[in-house]
């Protein structure tokens, strides 16, 4: 049955994998050559924002340090480029930078991945970057210098691979759709270690959205979901665009909203697919109705327009069974115009946006005992270190008297991944009967009920997906694999 695990290898793992990043699949989190290289390059030419914060990767320092030692023929061409175009704003100094890495095909040449026409235009200024790039990437050794510092970026990587994960997840369960890409298109996280601590840098180059994470003491995982939103959402305005452009009269009325960004007064599919976004996040925040709708006032009266719309439309969609693909013409099709142009004569709109304060660095609860083991032990088991999270998740299982939940179900995932069926469903039963924690019995049946799919058990897998579903656990990707489950056997043909 070793096959087994090949096909449950989706739910053994989270969706996001860590692995070289050009010319990877969509959805990872990765780190990148490329985007080091050029960071490498504008530290070692005179780039120093941000080198005394306390937020400051010590990567960086490093970094720095052991170029210091560098004296190639490269190294005084890119100072006198840095110098050249360096901008007086540290941001954007930094964002022109960043396009080029995105933009650029890495080593060993550095020439742009598109014609030099397409390219981004804060990017096409450093056109003459990639051949100074080229030779400090050989003389300098960098690709050696990167590998060096790779577990460093591994640390940051595994950082953000639980709440990105669970961020997606959440995402395509509410808006019910089963996988995480389109064919043709890539969502891509890249950690930067090199850079001034700054809030994530978003892309969008052709069919590729990109984030880069810069140091931060927070997550920034909201930012990140954000830019998946636009990842899943923003195709929806090409494909009914004679629909949206019906209400186009609508963007009018935006023009008088001071605080909106000049882009979306130029743009109204982009104004209303940040309008349905900023509507999906009020309905996915956490915390109480009027908590909610006074997210939507306040993206109302900064000039997102059809955020009340789309925020009762999301109160319907909620109720039906249909997936934001196949509902979404209907949400558009449902702005009537006299009843917004009525609305938005009676909002008062803001004169400028709320200001972005840097999130303080939440406290930590310092984990002891088996918590700190199990932690470890989730920690090994996200990198893929199966030997370290078998021994660790025993380890758990020893300080408990062999009856942790937890420990239990990490030791059937380790099993599953190393395709030892019969022990793990062995220790999936284990799990369901050591304790009462909702995810981790939702989890298993949902495991078990694949297992038997797959064994041909049918019966016995509907078993386990419904109790899955009465497990407890809210969380919409669970629910939703269940519910599909429930609906189609595993083991059934996927449509090609």
């Amino acid at each position: 049955m070793k096959r087994i695990f090949a096909l449950l290898l989706p739910i053994a793992v989270a969706a996001w994998s860590v692995g070289p990043a050009r010319g990877a699949e969509q959805g990872q989190l990765d780190s990148d050559v490329t985007l080091f290289t050029v960071m490498a390059a504008i530290n070692a030419a005179g780039y120093d924002a941000g080198i005394d914060s306390p937020s400051a990767s010590p990567v960086r320092a490093a970094v720095r340090q052991e170029l210091k030692t560098f004296n190639g023929p490269s190294l005084e061409q890119l100072k006198n480029f840095y110098q050249q175009y360096k901008l007086d704003d540290p941001a954007q100094d930094l964002a022109q930078y960043v396009s080029f890495a995105l933009q650029s095909a890495g080593p060993p040449e550095f020439k742009f991945r598109v014609p030099f026409g397409d390219l981004s235009p804060d990017a096409q200024p450093l056109h003459g970057l990639g051949r100074l790039l080229a030779d400090f990437y050989s003389e300098a050794e960098i690709e050696k210098l990167y590998k060096k510092y790779l577990p460093e970026h591994e640390k940051e990587i595994a950082r953000y691979h639980e709440p990105v994960t669970q961020a997606v997840f959440e995402t395509n369960g509410y808006l019910r759709m089963p996988t995480s890409g389109y064919l043709g298109r890539r969502f891509q996280i890249y950690v930067d270690l090199l850079s001034a601590p700054n809030r994530p840098s978003v892309r969008g180059y052709g069919a590729d959205t990109f984030v880069v994470v810069h140091p931060s003491p927070e997550l920034n995982t909201a930012e990140i979901r954000h830019a998946y939103l636009h990842y899943l959402l923003d195709p929806f305005t090409a494909k009914y665009a004679s629909a949206v452009e019906a209400k186009k009269q609508l963007a009018g009325l935006a023009m008088f909203a001071p605080a909106l960004d000049e882009s979306y007064k130029a743009d109204f599919a982009l104004l209303v697919t940040e309008c349905l976004i900023k509507a999906v996040e009020a309905r996915m925040k956490y915390g109480s109705e009027k908590q909610k709708e006074t997210l939507v006032e306040q993206a109302l009266r900064e000039g997102f327009i059809l955020t009340p719309h789309f925020y009762d439309q999301l109160l319907r969609f909620e109720k039906q069974e249909q997936g934001i693909r196949l509902y979404y013409p209907e949400m558009v099709h449902a702005i009537d115009v006299k009843k917004e142009d009525r609305r938005l004569r009676q909002v008062h709109f803001v004169e400028r946006p709320p200001e972005r304060r840097p999130a303080p660095e939440p406290a930590r609860r310092v984990l002891t005992g088996v918590a700190k083991t199990l932690q470890e032990a989730e920690e090994s088991f996200l990198r893929h270190q199966l030997d370290q999270a078998k021994k660790l998740f025993e380890e758990a299982q020893k300080e408990t008297g062999g009856k942790d939940a937890r420990a239990l179900y990490g030791l059937a995932r380790v099993a599953a991944l190393e395709k030892d069926s019969e022990r793990a469903k062995e220790l999936f039963l284990l799990a369901l009967d050591a304790g009462p924690d909702p995810h981790v019995r939702a989890m298993s049946h949902l495991y078990l009920g694949r297992i038997e799919d797959l064994f041909g058990s049918r019966e016995q897998a509907v078993l386990h997906y419904r109790k899955a579903l009465a497990a407890g656990d809210d969380t919409p990707g669970t629910r939703e694999a269940a519910e599909k489950g429930l609906q189609q056997s595993f083991a059934s043909p996927k449509p090609k």
